[in-house]
């Protein structure tokens, strides 16, 4: 199945879900949302996300000295960002049970538009 516009979906949700745990740099948000199960996820997308987050006022963020490379630009969830990741944890859970409960009603099987 391809999750490409699932993803797109709930890729905002499950960036702040995962900057709620800890803050962290764009490379470990990425492996975090890839090790949680997100295999698809892309670093371009993710970067994207974090930037729009950031812009919107979800996101903090700031720079920690690395003394073996670049320094790392850390991202931290702002009570807006609680505030967004709540609803945004309400909406799927409405979401999801509904479609869950459409996939397996019975009742529907056979029905035609």
């Amino acid at each position: 199945m391809d999750t490409t516009q699932l993803l797109k979906g709930v890729l905002d949700l499950a960036v702040l879900a995962v900057v709620e745990a800890e803050d962290a740099y764009g490379y470990d948000i990425v492996r975090r949302l890839r090790d949680g199960g997100l295999t698809d996820v892309g670093d371009a997308s993710v970067y994207g996300t974090l930037r729009r987050l950031y812009s919107a006022g979800a996101l903090t963020s700031y720079v920690v000295p690395s003394e073996s490379g670049p320094h790392r630009k850390y991202y931290g969830i702002t009570p807006a960002g609680r505030a967004q990741l709540q609803q945004q944890r309400d909406d799927w859970h409405t979401f999801s049970t509904t479609v869950t409960t459409l996939l397996g009603n019975q009742s529907l099987q056979g029905v035609s538009a």
